[in-house]
């Protein structure tokens, strides 16, 4: 009989909002034949009275035996974060018991958010529990909340195993929070795409891909003006836009665009979904996305698998994993200049760039790749359980 996990996450597409995204659910998904999982999705509602009223509050939504999905009451901007958590728990408790369940292990799929449920349902249960790090929630809320900051602590300090989408967040939680005892691991998301494409030569073509939607956090008027001003020195340099959005965010795009002054050299190409979003990256020098604010980045991993160099923002994303690489560079997201300098600094010798990048492909490619990805997910589990 295999251990059941029990996972509380508000990133899982459930029945309330299908289109979540499905780096959770990977996990889930690809391990469901080590493990026995049950998933508790939450989906909040209520930002005015409802929500103050009535915070934690639990709808059930449907419930298929593996999934259930739920709808809770809660302010928005984490007010009353601790209370609503902590009645989703002994709801999460209660049905549990119902069920005859016996869980060997909760997770709880932000350290921020549902940490605070899940070691209280773990401490119910008398099981270990583990949490799931994404960078750009966890980083914000336990900024922004010091009122919250010694639950926070405890939750971090008390979990039997922490799995980091990328090292700069443990990182930071441990300059922030303290040491903790808890086995880690950085774990990248399960990609969309992972063939390993050998890096072939190419012009100064810079290539990024993003929901358009998204165009303030992906930067995309920091990375033009930064393609702006290397014109002189790279005359062939082009710039190329995948995603696709409604006609107000593609009109964003294009505007700023426009106000960076790259319009000549810079086009968009819609959607570039599937397989062939690889192939496509394999025709880029350098694939950039200075992101704002990013917890890991599934394109970053998508690129290198496809020999393409990266810039990414520093602190942020991939960061932590290719401290040294030549040919995974991190930048200031803030400063233009400073993303000029790392698109020059690959642009400059992209031969070279590109042949260190297909020495590591031979050699550590298999790590971001969906089956090494699971594989380590269910052995770090394990560890736990053992």
């Amino acid at each position: 009989m295999n251990p059941t996990v029990v996972h509380i996450s508000a990133d899982y597409p459930d029945a309330c909002v299908p289109r979540k995204t499905r780096a959770v659910k990977a996990l889930i998904d690809g391990t469901a034949g080590r493990f026995d999982h049950r998933v508790y999705s939450l989906n909040r509602y209520g930002g005015g009275l409802a929500g103050f009223l009535a915070a934690g509050q639990v709808d059930e939504v449907a419930d298929d035996g593996q999934v259930a999905a739920w709808r809770y009451a809660a302010p928005a901007k984490g007010i009353l974060l601790r209370r609503a958590m902590e009645r989703i728990a002994n709801r999460i408790v209660a049905d549990i018991r119902n069920r005859g369940l016996r869980p060997a292990l909760v997770q709880g799929h932000k350290l921020s958010i549902e940490g605070i449920a899940a070691r209280r349902v773990a401490a119910a249960l008398q099981v270990p529990y583990a949490l799931t790090l994404q960078g750009n929630t966890d980083q914000k809320i336990v900024a922004v909340r010091p009122d919250l900051r010694a639950l926070h602590r405890q939750v971090w300090c008390d979990a039997a195993a922490v799995i980091a989408f990328a090292p700069w967040i443990s990182r930071w939680c441990e300059a922030t929070l303290g040491p903790s005892n808890a086995v880690q691991i950085a774990l990248p998301c399960v990609p969309v795409a992972d063939r390993v494409i050998s890096p072939r030569e190419t012009g100064s073509r810079v290539i990024t891909a993003f929901h358009l939607e998204h165009w303030r956090n992906k930067n995309i008027a920091g990375l033009a003006r930064a393609c702006t001003a290397l014109r002189g020195e790279f005359p062939d340099l082009s710039l190329e836009i995948a995603g696709s959005g409604t006609p107000d965010t593609e009109k964003a795009v294009d505007d700023a665009v426009r106000a960076a002054g790259a319009s000549a050299f810079t086009c968009r190409t819609g959607t570039v979904g599937g397989d062939s979003i690889q192939a496509w990256m394999n025709q880029g020098a350098v694939f950039a996305m200075p992101s704002k604010r990013e917890s890991f980045g599934m394109v970053f991993a998508e690129a290198l698998l496809a020999g393409c160099p990266i810039v990414y923002p520093r602190g942020a994303a991939v960061d932590g994993y290719f401290d040294g690489a030549s040919f995974a560079l991190g930048v200031d997201a803030r400063s233009p200049e400073a993303i000029a300098a790392g698109l020059r600094e690959l642009l400059r010798d992209n031969a070279a760039r590109k042949r260190d990048l297909a020495v590591w492909q031979q050699a550590s490619a298999d790590q971001f790749r969906g089956p090494a990805i699971l594989a380590r997910y269910g052995d770090a589990l394990t560890k736990v359980l053992a």
